[in-house]
């Protein structure tokens, strides 16, 4: 049987797409922006979606949910912010903390960007862990890369998993996959041939690397491009131009370096085609940014799915 879950800052539905595909059912989903609920709701209309701010959001029903998940923000521990932790307005750490004493979840999964785990935050680090010890979980921090579950692209990701203290020695981390993932040139090829661009079997052999990981997802940024200076040379680097996004693959006689289409970012974040997402571009392409790759979700998630089965399990008596 699927085990229910919640998903906090829900976004465009990376994590909750991963976790749905590790066998989780999701009975509440709540995302503060309007352009991403609309993502979620057309694409699982069966999905209770609730728009608003995790603050004002009460977990009081749903007690006993198998599993609390969710992408609180990362601008409070991102290096390309001021790193302010618990003194940025948007650290959200501790409202998942009031909303796991609320439902009282079996499991909890958040994830984060790689800053989190740099020494300044240490003590933080350890409070939240604290905490949760005083509700009962057993918690712990890992750094996962995307590519080790054959996402194009690094996108090395902070994930924290904490479980009653019944089910944590059931749990084991995700093992990286023995399958290397697919170059952005092969992920990719299909999608920048689709209006006959002749160059395409050049730019394949040039993109034989996978992605730098994909940015430029932040509400202050102009438009949508690939990210900094650093970032859209890294892209440059494998033949792709990251100064914007493109509504279109490269025409037939196209020449010079093809942007990327929505499309192509989302398959790049690990998003299946079918996926659809709401707003126009630079909408889109900010949800599609601030994801969290469904295939790292979906093997974390099956980790828990796995402990929490052990644990529901009787255990023999011994003769």
């Amino acid at each position: 049987m699927a085990i229910s879950s919640i998903e906090i800052c829900a976004g465009a539905g990376g994590q909750a797409l991963g976790l749905e595909q590790a066998g989780f059912e999701h009975v509440s989903l709540v995302e503060l922006e309007a352009a991403a609920c609309q993502t979620l709701r057309i694409n699982r209309k069966q999905w209770h979606v609730t728009e608003g701010d995790i603050r004002h959001y009460s977990a009081e029903k749903w007690k006993g949910v198998g599993l609390l998940a969710g992408g609180v923000p990362c601008p409070p521990f991102s290096k390309a912010g001021k790193q302010l932790g618990n003194e940025d307005e948007r650290d959200l750490f501790p409202e998942a903390i009031r909303l796991v004493s609320e439902c009282k979840p079996e499991a909890v999964m958040l994830e984060n960007v790689r800053g989190l785990l740099d020494s300044v935050f240490d003590e933080y680090r350890a409070k939240i862990i604290s905490d949760l010890k005083k509700l009962g979980y057993a918690a712990e921090w890992r750094l996962l890369n995307a590519s080790d579950f054959c996402v194009p692209q690094l996108r090395p990701r902070v994930v924290f998993v904490a479980l009653k203290k019944n089910a944590v020695e059931y749990f084991n981390w995700p093992t990286a996959l023995i399958s290397k993932p697919p170059t952005v040139g092969e992920a990719l090829f299909d999608l920048m041939a689709a209006n006959g661009w002749r160059g395409v079997n050049q730019w394949r052999d040039c993109a034989c690397d996978i992605a730098p990981t994909l940015v430029g997802g932040s509400k202050k940024h102009g438009g949508p491009d690939l990210g900094p200076s650093r970032a859209k040379k890294a892209w440059a680097s494998i033949g792709v131009d990251g100064m914007g996004i493109a509504d279109t693959a490269p025409e037939k006689d196209f020449i010079g370096m093809p942007r990327l289409t929505v499309r192509m970012t989302a398959r790049i974040q690990g998003f299946p085609d079918n996926w659809e997402f709401s707003g126009k571009k630079t909408a889109a392409y900010r949800q599609i940014g601030n994801a969290f790759p469904p295939p790292v979700a979906r093997a974390v998630g099956a980790q828990i799915q796995a402990a929490l089965n052990a644990a529901a399990k009787p255990k023999l008596k011994r003769a």
